[in-house]
């Protein structure tokens, strides 16, 4: 992706300072929202940022910061940028960073430190950065020279984006007295302030000929997407349309391919994973969620792996055809290789699959409205996604939080805008995401759904969004509990300890802060509740959910961790393939 340089920006003939110089810098790489919580060691930039006309996002605590900056990061294909003060302001952000690590999202962290003469001294707040998040960040330096200062900054943004590499979050800092110094004319060139341009690489043609060949003679052909088949929807659909193709997203993928879409059958997850006997995978790691690509899992099959960053192609399980290259171009090219050929897809069982997706969806779409409180009255977690869905523009963006309420949330929510805590299972993200969702998307209807226990980790964040003016919609789903931990212990162990949360009031707080909430104990009154809302943003509603209500993720075994796979499910089918695969058994 090209990040457009400001036509009415030029290189500076002077700066103030270094600090000035930086600003400058992200402005001409298309920054205009920074997201941080100020201190001492950062004001310089701080200052300098406001003066340039970069708004700052100022944030409750650096984790939220970088958790807004990975947002924007993910809704607009460009660096998000968190700004946090040295010491305790970079140990709070190492949630943030780390999440954004493994989700493999493009955020550059910025700090300071203290002046050089006071470096390893015990000076206020100082401490060595950089070792402690070298290994969660794709570039990691402390910037002491000022001559070196855009070359530096230039580097992390494009080790950032994944230029030679896995894009992720990049971490820079520099003492404060670095910051105040006067930049050297030899940085003041037009080339330091060159827009970021990623190359598109191209997937070596006999590899496209050898997955061609797979493809076209596969009789159950399945897609799997993830991050980096981003911008590829449009020859996405073609080619699953061409080869009559089923295809199943993920987290990081949702809203590529419409659910309207012929080869959608995200219910028959399980079956078609063991059925296929070819799986494409599209800029997507083969990790817990996907079984590790276990053969205990998938079945025989064939793999074919897409992707421009070669770590997407060799974790866990080597393909028999990779395509290292441009995911959009390797699929045109797949369709140009394979044009006057016949496919072999068996229509009957991708047409048998969509149609059990299909039934299933409105079964649950019924279920969903007509789901019946506990034995305490109070409502199933469905009837407050089936209301949300009910009320919410196709096009919004959705956040979905949580632990034990996730699981209810990426069934009964869809929409081509889709954030979730990822793959490292950080809860939390719900309302910074949702903040910097609405800044970054004014246009459309942005809305976080969220577990109590998950809006409790930044839940003071509501204060940004009201003071920010932020139109996004908080609801809480609030039934008192960490409720999958309380029915792991209580089913495997007999007694519940330490997981067990009172019914807040949330909605009082939120009111506390300025911002519009509510309580609904009754879910005939939802309707009116989300309306009013919607109207009222930023909004917060404090929904009151039976913990009695068992999700999918409760009954599958990810609270006790099994040993092999994610799911006890897959762990024993993991377990007897192992057993039988062993010589010794034989």
């Amino acid at each position: 992706m090209d990040l457009k340089l400001d036509a009415t920006l030029h290189p500076p003939t002077r700066c103030d300072s270094i600090a000035d110089l930086i600003a400058l810098f992200l402005k001409s790489q298309g920054v205009t929202r920074v997201y941080g919580l100020c201190g001492g060691h950062i004001m310089p930039i701080w200052m300098r940022l406001d003066a340039h006309g970069i708004r700052i996002i100022d944030t409750r605590d650096e984790r939220a910061a970088v958790y807004m900056a990975h947002a924007e990061a993910e809704l607009t294909g460009r660096p998000g940028v968190a700004l946090v003060t040295a010491g305790p302001g970079v140990t709070n952000a190492i949630t943030g960073i780390a999440n954004a690590h493994v989700a493999r999202a493009p955020v550059l962290v910025i700090s300071g430190t203290p002046p050089m003469a006071q470096e390893h001294r015990g000076g206020l707040q100082d401490m060595s950065h950089i070792p402690l998040v070298q290994s969660i960040t794709r570039f990691a330096r402390t910037v002491r020279h000022p001559d070196l200062v855009l070359s530096n900054l230039y580097e992390a943004l494009a080790c950032a984006m994944g230029q030679g590499g896995e894009s992720g979050p990049v971490f820079i800092d520099f003492p404060v007295d670095v910051l105040r110094r006067q930049p050297s004319p030899a940085v003041l060139l037009p080339e330091h302030f060159k827009p970021l341009r990623l190359p598109r690489l191209t997937a070596d043609e006999a590899d496209v000929q050898a997955a061609a060949k797979v493809l076209w003679q596969a009789k159950r052909p399945l897609f799997i997407a993830g991050r980096g088949a981003r911008g590829s929807s449009a020859a996405l659909q073609q080619l699953l349309e061409t080869l009559g193709a089923v295809y199943l997203d993920t987290g990081e993928s949702r809203g590529l391919v419409p659910d309207s879409h012929d080869s959608v059958v995200a219910a028959m997850r399980g079956q078609v994973m063991q059925s296929a006997d070819v799986v494409v995978t599209l800029g997507r790691k083969l990790d817990f969620q996907l079984a590790f690509g276990s053969p205990a899992v998938f079945g025989p099959v064939k793999f074919i792996r897409l992707s421009d960053n070669a770590a997407e192609l060799r974790d866990n399980r080597r393909a028999d055809v990779e395509l290292l290259g441009d995911v959009n171009l390797s699929l045109q090219a797949l369709l140009k290789q394979g044009q006057h050929q016949t496919p072999a897809t068996d229509k009957a069982w991708s047409a048998g699959l969509r149609q059990k997706h299909l039934q299933r969806v409105e079964k649950l779409q019924h279920s969903m409205q007509q789901e019946a409180p506990g034995s305490d009255g109070l409502m199933h977690p469905n009837r407050v996604l089936a209301a949300l869905k009910e009320a919410l523009p196709a096009d919004s963006v959705v956040v979905a939080d949580g632990g034990d309420f996730l699981s209810f949330a990426r069934v009964g929510l869809s929409s081509p805008h889709y954030l979730d805590p990822g793959p490292l299972g950080c809860i939390g993200i719900g309302t910074p995401f949702g903040i910097a969702a609405s800044l970054v998307c004014p246009d459309k209807t942005v809305v976080v759904a969220t577990g109590d226990g998950a809006f409790g980790f930044n839940a003071m964040e509501i204060d940004t969004a009201v003071r920010h003016k932020a139109p996004v919609l908080i609801v809480v789903a609030n039934n008192g509990a960490w409720a999958i931990e309380v029915r792991d212990q209580q089913e495997t162990h007999g007694k519940v300890v330490g997981t067990r949360l009172q019914f807040a009031d949330h909605a009082a707080m939120a009111q506390a802060f300025g911002m519009h909430a509510q309580r609904v104990e009754r879910a005939e009154d939802l309707p009116a509740a989300i309306e009013t809302a919607l109207k009222n943003l930023p909004a917060l509603l404090d929904v009151l959910v039976t913990p009695e209500a068992v999700s999918s993720d409760a009954k599958s075994g990810l609270a006790w961790v099994p040993d092999l796979q994610a799911l006890s499910s897959w762990d024993d089918a993991e377990r007897v393939w192992r057993q039988g695969s062993n010589p010794a058994n034989t």
